[in-house]
């Protein structure tokens, strides 16, 4: 069994390829910091600390298109079995203020890469009519986001083009699994990258990769990690989008300590 992991340096990503290993998975992590991904492949590899699998490492930045390309033809003839879209990042702060550079660097990150190569592996995925597909999206897919704009637009777009794909595959009777990932908060370097602090408090990130797991193996389409989470999201159907947008954006100033 192999599984390829993007964004597998730290954090959720490396805590998922720690699951799969643990499981028997091989694994092609990808990421842009090679000394990281040397560390965990060695971790991971290890015959007694570790988990005596195989571990293939690929230093790449996925915010360039001709890179997922690249990515998808060096690894297509290998048997994958799993593909998870984990790369991303997030940024915090007044839209009129933030940087449109590292924005856009965002929607080619969250949204550009998950599209690319999500096309080119489920089209080998449904030719052998078997695999698993998970995008990495976020609670914040659900509802607007002020103070995060970019960032809650791009996972609202990972999580409906999944819901779409799936759709589709159920239609077309095919037996790959495409499903999307939605936590809320999790302890990982995303804080930091982000340039925010969360007013609740985050997940452990290996619990979250277990249970992300564990459900894309049993092929459930949206997984939400965390009871509170799972009541916050079906809280919002019953509130309108005007009011759900401003609780939005009353929790994401509660994140910097400011009154919303």
């Amino acid at each position: 069994m192999l599984a390829l992991i993007t964004g597998a340096s730290s954090g959720l990503g490396a805590d998922m390829a720690r699951v799969l290993a643990r499981r028997g998975y091989n694994l092609i992590l990808v990421a842009r910091r090679k000394e990281k991904l040397e560390k965990l492949k060695k971790e991971l590899e290890h015959p007694k600390k570790g988990f005596g699998i195989e571990a293939e490492i690929i230093s790449m930045d996925l915010a360039s298109t001709f890179n997922c390309m690249k990515l998808y033809n060096k690894v297509k003839k290998q048997d994958i079995d799993v593909v998870i879209n984990n790369a991303g990042f997030g940024l915090f702060g007044e839209f009129t203020s933030t940087k449109l550079e590292k924005e856009l660097d965002m929607i080619d990150l969250n949204i550009k890469s998950v599209q690319a190569l999500t096309k080119q592996f489920l089209k080998d995925f449904k030719e052998k009519d078997k695999g698993y597909i998970l995008n990495v999206a976020s609670s914040a897919g659900f509802m607007p986001g002020p103070y995060m704009a970019t960032y809650y637009a791009t996972k609202a777009y990972v999580l409906h083009f999944t819901e779409a794909l799936s759709e589709e595959l159920r239609r077309a009777g095919s037996h790959v699994y495409v499903g999307a990932l939605c936590p809320g908060p999790v302890d990982t370097n995303f804080n930091k990258v982000a340039g925010v602090k969360f007013a609740l408090p985050g997940l452990e990130s290996y619990d979250v990769a277990e249970y992300a797991i564990e459900k894309m193996l049993k092929r459930k389409l949206i997984i939400i990690p965390g009871f509170k989470m799972k009541c916050a999201i079906i809280g919002t159907r019953f509130l309108s989008r005007k009011r759900i947008t401003r609780i939005a954006g009353n929790f994401q100033t509660k994140k910097e300590g400011r009154n919303g």
